[in-house]
């Protein structure tokens, strides 16, 4: 089966682990094409992987199956209007991994009638560990759908969503995540080095432990509070720990911090949006 052309709009990080995740999948980067103004960042791509570049993105666009769009939200409208003719050509699958850019404003932009997936990544894509959800206009065939998936779950896990406002929640969760863990593990160093324990050693036990920890829900069938509980003996010193936790409000602060942040993604999508 003849591999779809696929072409990147855009060659930042997202792009750069994206293609790598693809041609290690399988994927001929012959027919992948990339299109970027900054021609370093081709040259940097194209040094690793075979694939084509151009400045270009319209003749990136021309002819591609499945063009992705991996841009800044500030420019995707530009970057939509001006691609709209080759898409009303061939109605290729459009992809967008942009924050904050709604399907029916991209649909708009790129002249209506186009078969767009909407998808929200994380930065552990960069390391093929990425987790991604989708959502699809009612322009996309099943086909298409299983082609979008296939592309996302390259660089980690992938998963639909049927209401598209669930991806404002999602960025909150997943997109704005990796910085609350990243956070913690922060936190967790900074404690035990002024306890007394030496700076690289704390570091290497908090990022372990939270490896480990993630490790263990991801192939566990069950859920974190029983994981948790398991870990919890009454009366040491983990129950001591949570309880400080606890009595701080840590549930309350993390559902004050998905809100803040499910909330400002609402307003971006707003923004971006407006004519």
């Amino acid at each position: 089966m003849t591999t779809p052309k696929l072409a990147f709009i855009g060659a930042g990080n997202m792009a750069h682990s994206m293609v790598g995740g693809l041609v290690a999948d399988g994927w001929d980067p012959a027919s992948i094409v990339v299109a970027d103004p900054d021609n370093e960042q081709l040259i940097s791509l194209s040094s690793r992987f075979p694939v084509s570049t151009t400045l270009d993105n319209r003749e990136a666009a021309e002819g591609s199956d499945v063009i992705l769009l991996a841009v800044k939200p500030q420019i995707v409208r530009n970057v939509a209007k001006d691609l709209s003719v080759s898409i009303q050509n061939k109605r290729p699958l459009v992809i967008s991994i942009a924050a904050g850019i709604r399907a029916a404003d991209l649909e708009r932009w790129l002249g209506g009638r186009c078969p767009i997936v909407r998808c929200m990544p994380n930065t552990p894509a960069l390391v093929q560990s990425g987790a991604t959800a989708l959502f699809a206009n009612n322009n996309v065939s099943p086909p298409q759908k299983d082609l979008a998936e296939s592309i996302l779950r390259s660089v980690g896990l992938a998963l639909w969503v049927e209401d598209e406002a669930m991806l404002d929640i999602v960025t909150a969760l997943s997109g704005s995540g990796p910085a609350y863990f990243f956070l913690i593990i922060e936190i967790l160093e900074q404690a035990a080095t002024a306890l007394g324990l030496q700076a690289k050693t704390a570091r290497l036990l908090a990022v372990q432990t939270a490896f480990g920890a993630a490790k263990m829900a991801l192939e566990s069938s069950e859920d974190a509070a029983l994981l948790r509980q398991r870990v919890t003996s009454p009366g040491g010193t983990t129950e001591m720990a949570l309880s400080v936790l606890e009595e701080g409000q840590i549930r309350t602060l993390f559902h004050d911090a998905l809100k803040a942040a499910r909330d400002r993604a609402v307003a971006l999508a707003e923004q971006f949006g407006a004519e």
